[in-house]
């Protein structure tokens, strides 16, 4: 299959683009700067120049495929609900392409939106007042789709897609606590996080690409919920630092516009997706990634 992927030289598309290659697919990365382009080129991906700001770029990258993997986002925090409302009119875009046809489009979200009582599943929809949740917009975009019976589907990331090269939440809670001197959590700190590595989020976008159905809603998670607390217990050893509980409001200041993220308790289970596409993560744990992987290197 051919395969247009957006954000391909980003944290998660890399691993996406390597997964498609090594496994008899081509791919179409699309690429911003010369930079992309060349680390597109390097692993023997095609280069298609365009920007999500681009929407004619979208359109034509689109075009060309025989499928679509969308992991590209603006994570620029200080325009976060524009930066969703872009990404819903760049899968409106896809979509405008796609009708007709059966080629497949899978669209990133995240477990976090989900209300996990007791654990977020699969067919878990968005929870009520979702309209007040900006990141809502991808999943609200793919499902108008998918109900126009364009092959739409959707993965949903872990809070913490860890590994080599990730420059997501735990390297912020690392350096925020290099900057106070302290490793914090919110509470008692048994909140919880699912985790995933990138390899094994790679692994599942491709499985989604080549036999995900319509509408259907996937979940990258391997580690269904490790505690706020052990994180911060092994950022506070490696850095050797205290590791402190922070009440809500403390937490406000410590952790600056994360706070949300820092206390927010999203055990998911993966259990349907595994079933469904014959998905099994393979690679190491959140905690044990953090202890002995890269993450405080040459720093």
């Amino acid at each position: 299959m051919h395969v247009f992927v957006t954000g391909a030289t980003g944290f998660v598309g890399s691993a996406i683009v390597k997964e498609l290659l090594a496994n008899g697919h081509t791919v179409t990365g699309l690429a911003r700067t010369d930079e992309g382009a060349k680390a597109l080129e390097t692993v023997g991906a095609n280069v298609y120049r365009g920007s999500i700001y681009d929407l004619d770029s979208i359109r034509a990258g689109v075009a060309l495929a025989d499928g679509v993997i969308h992991t590209a986002f603006d994570h620029d925090f200080s325009k976060y609900k524009q930066n969703c409302e872009t990404d819903r009119g760049v899968i409106a875009a896809m979509g405008e392409v796609l009708a007709g046809t059966t080629k497949p489009l899978i669209v990133t979200s995240g477990t976090a939106l989900l209300k996990s009582d007791p654990i977020a599943k699969e067919d878990d929809g968005l929870p009520a007042g979702s309209d007040l949740i900006p990141r809502a917009a991808s999943e609200e975009a793919a499902d108008a789709l998918a109900a126009q019976g364009i092959h739409a589907s959707i993965v949903r990331l872990s809070p913490s897609t860890h590994g080599d090269g990730d420059h997501g939440f735990v390297p912020m809670l690392i350096d925020i606590a290099r900057q106070k001197g302290e490793a914090a959590y919110v509470g008692d700190g048994n909140n919880r996080w699912p985790g995933v590595h990138r390899f094994d989020a790679a692994a599942l976008y491709r499985k989604a690409l080549e036999k995900g159905a319509i509408g259907a809603k996937y979940h990258a998670v391997a580690d269904s919920g490790v505690a706020f607390r052990d994180i911060a217990t092994i950022i506070g050893k490696k850095l050797g630092i205290p590791v402190v509980s922070k009440t809500k409001e403390q937490a406000a200041e410590y952790f600056g516009w994360m706070a949300h993220f820092a206390g927010v308790d999203n055990p998911s289970s993966s259990e349907q997706t595994q079933q469904q596409l014959d998905w099994q993560p393979t690679h190491v744990g959140l905690l044990e990634d953090v202890e002995n992987g890269t993450y405080f290197e040459g720093k």
